[in-house]
């Protein structure tokens, strides 16, 4: 079950020529598929392309009408592999992941794809997931485009730039017998707009009708000598072929007046940033129309050469503008105009900062830096620039603002699983603990603090094979489902079975790839019409190896997951043992049953749901339920007795009732102050009459505590 569905906004995707189509940034990359004649398509999900994926597989039955095969793969790499079938055949094929950890992962697909090169067009489209707001380590793509030499293409961030670059770079693609990289950022994912479609047009030859006359080109397989040869026909004749492409449809494009003494390049992806602090400055108007002259890299690998020439001619300075480091496209230039013997001098990382998100603000000075030190005149007046933002102070806020790690939402199963391993910590002492890339990773954060280390997706157990070597306690690694299925039932549970490890592995399994939006993985336990699931991860582990293994169905039993977890710690078997902790993620949980609840509701039927809450009176105030649980749910009040000065638990509203905080409570011996409320929707005539029945007696109740209380009015 994804995030969210798209099945609403894909039949929009039926339209033809002559219509407008209205949508987000992935839903026109989807439709410029269609509408470009691809074969296939696969891909892998993570952000900021995870809706991306979502859209195709709720698009798949236009894709089945049209011929065109979609898979979800299992990997990256695997995505990546799926376009061996453009090596050979005309047929135009895209693939999807995430960058730049997706493209390490399908660096030797790729590799061995730009080495032999293609026939059909070949389209990777990766999500630039560069920024403040990434969740993943901050590198670029560029590095990888340049070294496999696979062309680069970043559009501008609107939805005719996007859909031109699918087409151009299917074309490119074909051109030059090379694949290209589209990359897509967050804001080009996820911006808003129109353009004029046009019709979709089915595959001239589909995967079908390749697989009844395969063919083979032994030229094209990357083993020696042909492995010399691709490389120098990647610079005699691939590259040149590329160059006169890109030159020939005009794919960079220039902006603003011809002459000028100053003018900006930069990325397609920043040409919107930049725009916008010209418009700031009173350099440019609402339309884009901008009074400095600009030249926009639509294509940012290669750079051609005499374009970048032809705009520099008659300018004293030029600025690039390139987020990110190294400064790969800067050195370029320099390049470019040393060889020339140009005289024009280039800024850009030294007004721009090196590393770091290129924000408006950060734009925006960076912009008038240049402009102040290399033409100054051209900077108007303050009644020309309204929107130019007035010099101040602003404070610093990192030492009066607390800072807000990423944590687990409430009532998520994998919460008790770190409990568990918190209250086994009190007995056992601490443990070579590593982590893996997940949900689960929210683990290192407070209150658990666990987990030292994350190398990657599904390498939580291989990041502690030299550990593995039978010391005097045993390490325990953490990995996810999603991570499980991607990269680590070889390179993790096979590894440790072929090495006769002697660690514990946890592999936390809530039913899906919950940390790139819900999608459905081999082990999910719903249906789903077009993907094979509910293959069990604990057969999976015995296929390899494994015969340690133990299954819990429910995470939220804090006590059994203690005591398993110190039997795989003390358990005199030799070789790895495995716990599978299974839960649904409570995000999708609550996406498929509020729906379903709310419908009942409706319907007049009668419904049962949970709360928790903390009976004042009881709790002590410790805090020590908070220390082991941390649910945002769990938070803190000042009690109604005047007496007490300290602050108490307390749950509010946003509780999902999972009954984690009770669980943690009582495995840990802490103070019974936790209770259950069912909240009963639509009740039956004898519940309704029991509820008065109750409500009469605790008034009477009350009201005769309160006719003994000593009360100070009547006494005077």
């Amino acid at each position: 079950m994804a995030e969210r569905s798209f099945k609403k906004e894909v039949e929009q995707l039926r339209i033809g020529a002559g219509e407008t189509f209205r949508g987000e940034g992935i839903l026109a990359i989807t439709k410029a598929l269609l509408e470009n004649g691809v074969g296939y398509v696969g891909g892998y999900q993570g952000a900021p392309i995870s809706h991306l994926m979502d859209v195709l597989a709720d698009a798949e039955e236009l894709m089945g009408e049209l011929g065109i095969r979609f898979e979800a793969n299992a990997s990256e790499a695997a995505a990546a592999a799926m376009l061996a079938a453009s090596v050979h055949y005309p047929i135009r094929g895209a693939v999807t992941f995430k960058s730049t950890v997706g493209t390490n992962v399908a660096s030797d697909a790729l590799a061995n794809l730009a080495s032999g090169g293609v026939k059909g067009g070949a389209l990777i489209i990766v999500g630039e997931d560069y920024g403040e707001g990434s969740s993943i380590m901050q590198e670029r793509s560029h590095p990888f485009a340049q070294k496999s030499q696979i062309w680069l293409l970043d559009p501008r961030p609107n939805l005719p730039s996007i859909t031109d670059a699918v087409r151009h770079g299917f074309e490119l693609s074909e051109a030059s017998n090379t694949p290209v990289m589209l990359q897509v950022r967050i804001r080009c994912c996820h911006v808003h707009g129109s353009f004029e479609a046009k019709d979709n047009v089915p595959p001239p030859l589909t995967v079908r009708d390749a697989l009844a006359n395969p063919q083979r080109d032994t030229g094209r397989i990357v083993l020696p000598p042909a492995s010399y040869l691709h490389e120098k026909e990647k610079i005699e004749k691939r590259w040149p072929a590329a160059v006169k492409y890109i030159r020939e449809n005009q794919l960079n494009e220039r902006f603003g007046p011809e002459d000028g003494k100053v003018g900006i390049v930069m990325q397609g992806g920043m040409y919107n940033g930049v725009i916008r602090a010209l418009q700031r400055l009173g350099l440019a108007d609402v339309h884009g129309e901008s009074e400095v002259p600009l030249y926009v890299l639509n294509v940012t690998y290669p750079i051609v050469d005499e374009e970048f020439l032809e705009f520099c001619e008659g300018k004293d300075a030029v600025l690039m503008v390139e987020e990110g480091q190294p400064d790969l496209i800067e050195q370029n230039l320099r390049s470019i105009l040393h060889k020339a013997g140009a005289t024009v001098k280039l800024a850009g990382k030294d007004v721009l900062p090196m590393a770091g998100e290129y924000t408006g603000k950060v734009m925006y000075e960076g912009v008038e830096a240049f402009l102040k030190a290399h033409a100054p005149g051209i900077l108007p007046d303050l009644a020309r620039a309204p929107n130019r933002p007035a010099p101040s102070d602003v404070p610093d806020l990192s030492k009066t603002v607390p800072a807000r790690p990423p944590g687990f939402c409430t009532g998520c199963p994998e919460r008790p699983i770190f409990a568990a391993m918190k209250l086994v910590e009190e007995e056992t002492g601490p443990h070579q603990v590593s982590a893996d890339i997940g949900c689960h990773l929210f683990s290192i954060m407070p209150p658990f603090e666990i987990g030292g280390t994350t190398m990657g997706y599904g390498l939580g157990p291989a990041s502690n094979a030299a550990f593995d070597g039978g010391g005097e306690k045993r390490p325990i690694s953490i990995i996810g489902d999603g991570g499980f299925w991607h990269n680590g039932l070889s390179s993790s549970i096979g590894n440790a079975v072929f090495n006769k490890s002697d660690g514990v592995t946890i592999v936390v399994d809530n039913y899906y790839s919950a940390a790139t939006g819900g999608q459905d993985i081999l082990s999910s336990r719903a249906d789903n019409k077009s993907k094979a699931t509910k293959h069990p991860i604990t057969e999976a582990v015995k296929g390899v190896g494994v015969t340690w293994v133990r299954q819990i169905d429910r995470t939220y039993d804090v006590g059994k997951m203690r005591e398993t977890l110190k039997e795989a710690l003390t358990t005199d078997h030799e070789g790895p043992k495995v716990i599978v902790a299974s839960s649904e993620c409570m995000l999708n949980r609550q996406r498929r049953e509020k729906p379903l609840l709310k419908q009942a509701i409706k319907e007049g039927r009668r419904v049962e749901k949970p709360k928790f809450g903390v009976d004042e009176d009881v709790c002590t105030g410790d805090h020590a339920c908070m220390r082991l649980s941390g649910c945002p749910s769990l938070t803190l009040k000042m009690p109604d007795d005047p007496l007490r000065d300290d602050p108490i638990a307390h749950i509010d509203q946003s509780c999902v009732g999972c009954g984690n905080c009770g669980e943690v409570a009582d495995t840990a011996v802490l103070c019974p102050s936790f209770y259950r409320a069912d909240l009963v929707h639509n009740p039956s005539d004898f519940e309704t009459r029991w509820a008065r029945w109750q409500r009469r007696v605790i008034d009477w109740l009350q009201a005769r505590r309160a006719s003994r209380r000593l009360s100070w009015e009547a006494a005077q």
